[in-house]
């Protein structure tokens, strides 16, 4: 059945959104009320300290330096360390500015003192007078500081003051750098607007001139200049740090966020002896004051290692003070011809060629033509054995060994040896030296060649070539980092033939040698003197003016040490290698055998020891 009651409509759905839209729009006002309302506080109230009245308006990164790693020698004692230090950066244009909200702040303390002692209800308007006493003693306070700022960093009187009272201050001015923190402490404390205190570190060489010319030094900014130094900067530097800061209206930092520590450098351990470096330093500078020389140096090699255990230089300077001086490391940067240094090596490679035998006999006149030059010795020597041509230094005899060698094999046991060529050792400025190409070698070319003219090496070169003799024909690389053994060393002669040419070296160092004043009580040496005559470019050698040198090894039958000293220009009346750098040689090598502890391989020359009984 079917139902014709009406039905009830079903009430619409509400569509008037008035209301909502009201409460949307009111919410939404209402937020932006509450950001504008905070952003009127963060401007206008909260950047003002309720009793300082300073505005925070700088917000910024300001970096942190890291401290650079030490450098110690091989025993673990240092020979540059970073120190903290302070240097005071002055902002003259924020002085300026920010005096006006130092004023303000004497100001508003002036009306409180005075609405205090009147006993007024509210702060009453400063009179022109008042304000000029206050702006009086604004200033007087404000230059007491800046006296006491010129004091503690002696500077002259009114020297900042000038910078502040400028008509366009400038903005970044160092007033001092790397003083001590004791002084940077007491400026800070001044809290003058605008004056900042940043921490710094200072390099320090507790040897000072000892080791200078290795050491080398840092620049302002803490890079590494010369020497080590430089060499190692890219492991001795540390990593900057960095910090977020926010300074309020006078420059001080009052809060400090995102910090990024700083990464310190890396230590460096080098292969050098402080204590050898010490001896070699004294006995070096001793000798050219003796001789009134021009320069010297001393270059001190381990015979089994290759590690440089000393390089003196003369004369050196203060890496504290960088006084004005030659920065060069003459030692390892500076070349000179090796003169006789080198027929110890002509013999060997005669020998070790089958060139030369061990009873050879070599016929000396006092000269020796080759086409239409003459090679001379000193003295008529006569009749030679091998032994002979090294205790007398015969160039008659070399050269007569040189022209029996061809020319390629003759100049290859050089090139072997490491003449004409870097040692690489990581040093800046480090000399390669200089050998003829043996396309060039004419007869006359190897003759003076064989007794050390026509090429170049630095005492450094010259000491590395003398392993090759040292250790049993080992011909070693050279380091300045500590090691306990040389992966690149190479055998260059035999062991019979070093030792060989070891033995004749040792005759050298007797009564009839060239260098008598090179022996070492309780030890055999063995060595080989140079007097060199000094070029002068094109217009050939030199009167007068000559490189003294004396390369020797001890103890001769198991060599532990190699030293190459080498005095430019003696001018005391002495010139000859074995009485000008031999006696060096020996103080340095008796003292760096006993530093090493090195056992005595001739007892029969040890000094007796009488006890007081035995003196009575």
């Amino acid at each position: 059945m079917i139902d014709f009651r009406l039905k009830k409509k079903a009430p619409e759905p509400n569509t008037d959104f008035t209301g909502r839209r009201r409460v949307l729009l009111a919410f939404m006002m209402l937020c932006m009320v509450a950001l504008v309302g905070r952003a009127v506080y963060l401007q206008l109230v909260y950047q003002y300290d309720s009793k300082l009245e300073n505005v925070y308006e700088h917000v910024g990164t300001q970096a942190i330096m890291a401290s650079r790693g030490m450098i110690r020698d091989r025993n673990g004692a240092p020979l540059a360390v970073s120190t903290p230090v302070h240097s005071i950066i002055i902002n003259a244009y924020e002085v300026k500015k920010t005096d006006e909200a130092r004023l303000k702040q004497m100001e508003k303390a002036f009306r409180k003192q005075k609405k205090d002692q009147l006993h007024l209800e509210k702060e009453m308007k400063m009179t022109e007078d008042e304000k000029l006493q206050v702006l009086n003693s604004y200033n007087k306070e404000k230059d007491q500081k800046l006296a006491q700022i010129e004091t503690l960093l002696g500077l002259k009187a009114g020297k900042v003051a000038d910078l502040v009272k400028a008509d366009k201050p400038r903005q970044f001015v160092y007033l001092a750098r790397r003083i001590a923190p004791s002084i940077g402490d007491q400026i800070k404390a001044l809290k003058l607007a605008g004056l900042f205190v940043e921490p710094e570190y200072k390099r320090f060489y507790p040897t000072r001139e000892v080791a200078a010319h290795l050491l080398g030094f840092t620049d302002a900014k803490d890079v590494g200049q010369e020497g080590v130094e430089a060499g190692y900067e890219k492991v001795l530097q540390g990593i900057p740090g960095s910090k977020r800061v926010i300074r309020d209206g006078q420059g001080h930092v009052v809060a400090v966020t995102d910090m990024k520590e700083a990464v310190k450098g890396k230590d460096v351990e080098l292969s050098i002896d402080e204590r050898i470096q010490y001896l070699a330093y004294r006995e070096l500078e001793r000798a050219v004051a003796e001789n009134k020389a021009k320069t010297g140096v001393l270059v001190i090699l381990d015979a089994k290692t290759g590690e440089l255990l000393a390089a003196a230089n003369q004369p050196s300077f203060n890496p504290n003070t960088k006084q004005k001086s030659s920065y060069r490391n003459r030692a390892i940067n500076d070349v000179f011809e090796p003169g006789s240094t080198i027929k110890p090596f002509v013999v060997a490679a005669g020998l070790e060629g089958g060139y030369v035998h061990p009873n050879d006999m070599f016929y000396t006149t006092g000269s020796f033509a080759i086409g239409r030059r003459t090679v001379k010795d000193v003295h008529n020597y006569g009749t030679m054995d091998l032994t002979k041509v090294i205790k007398k230094s015969s160039n008659i005899a070399v050269s007569q060994m040189a022209l029996r060698m061809p020319p390629k094999y003759f100049w290859g046991v050089y090139r072997k040896l490491g003449l004409g060529s870097s040692a690489k050792i990581g040093f800046p400025g480090e000399a390669n030296g200089s050998l003829i190409d043996y396309h060039r070698l004419n007869d006359f070319a190897r003759a003076t060649l064989s007794f050390g003219y026509g090429l170049s090496t630095s005492a450094l070169q010259l000491a590395r070539a003398y392993t090759a003799l040292a250790d049993d024909g080992v011909l070693h690389s050279v380091t300045l980092l500590k090691r306990d053994e040389d992966d690149e060393a190479q055998r260059v002669f035999s062991v019979k033939t070093a030792r060989s040419v070891r033995a004749m070296m040792e005759q050298v160092i007797t009564k009839d040698g060239t260098a008598y004043e090179a022996r070492v009580d309780g030890y055999t040496v063995a060595g080989k003197t140079g007097t060199v005559k000094k070029s002068g470019g094109r217009g050939g050698y030199i009167d007068k003016k000559y490189f003294s040198v004396f390369a020797g090894m001890a103890p001769a039958k198991d060599p532990r040490l190699v030293m190459v000293v080498m005095i430019d220009e003696p001018s005391a009346g002495q010139y000859y290698g074995g009485l000008v750098s031999a006696p060096v040689f020996s103080r340095v090598m008796t003292g760096a055998l006993r530093i090493l502890d090195i056992a005595p391989d001739k007892l029969d020359t040890m000094p007796i020891l009488l006890t007081q009984q035995q003196l009575q």
